[in-house]
């Protein structure tokens, strides 16, 4: 099977964009866990903790601004609450931490988009 060279360029994008939000975290006072932790529910893009809290970052890369908004509709919750639990049932020496699910959204020449306990597991 061919490869598609469209599907390759969006990756790459997509591991840049996680390579510059794990940078913006990290300026943040976080530390990285994981990164592209692959779970039958789904792949989870930074798991990472400062203090007591542990971080389920979701990284939206675009090529344009006005495509992030787009993209921040298009976060999959349920899909990554459910890798959470199940990266949680792998490293249970973090089940005691406080846990937040952000959303990072990032485009050329322009400062990140950090969406603080963008959503809820209720």
């Amino acid at each position: 099977m061919a490869n598609n060279p469209r599907r390759e360029q969006a990756e790459r994008f997509g591991r840049k964009g996680e390579f510059w939000a794990k940078i913006f975290l990290a300026s943040k006072g976080f530390r990285t866990l994981d990164q592209r932790y692959k779970t039958r529910y789904g792949e989870l893009d930074l798991i990472v903790k400062r203090g007591q809290m542990l971080v389920f970052v979701e990284v939206k890369a675009r090529q344009n601004k006005q495509s992030l908004d787009v993209a921040f509709e298009s976060v999959r919750q349920n899909r990554i609450i459910n890798a959470a639990q199940y990266w949680l049932s792998e490293n249970p020496e973090h089940q005691n931490r406080t846990i937040r699910f952000d959303v990072i959204g990032l485009a050329p020449f322009r400062w990140p988009v950090h969406i603080v306990d963008a959503f809820q597991t209720n």
